[in-house]
């Protein structure tokens, strides 16, 4: 069983900045594709940015520009840095493999003020 455990979310104004961080089980990081998704209640969890075991990554929808995921092989952690955020980003995040496990995370929730 993954281990998935999600950190770094809270409360930013519009254009403001967060750090995500993402603890995984030993080696996973390094073996495996991993991403953010997050989810807005009443809607599908949607994902948000990838990152092949050789680094290579991929962002989708709006956070192509704003958003760069990260890993630390060596401590097992997935980063997700945000910047200029938007309202229409307020939502729970959460990192799992691609394609996900079948257990998830808490997730950490975003909120993004006007």
């Amino acid at each position: 069983q993954v281990q998935l455990v999600e950190s770094g979310g809270g409360t930013v104004q519009t254009g403001g900045s967060l750090r995500l961080s993402c603890t995984t089980s030993p080696t996973i990081v390094s073996r495996y594709t991993m991403a953010w998704y997050r989810q807005t209640p009443g809607k599908e969890r949607e994902l948000v940015a990838g990152i092949t075991d050789r680094g290579v990554v991929n962002y989708y929808g709006s956070a192509e520009g704003r958003f760069i995921i990260s890993k630390d092989n060596t401590k097992d952690m997935v980063f997700l840095d945000m910047t200029n955020l938007k309202p229409e980003d307020t939502a729970v995040y959460f990192c799992n493999l691609r394609p996900p496990a079948r257990l998830w995370g808490q997730g950490t929730q975003v909120t993004v003020s006007i």
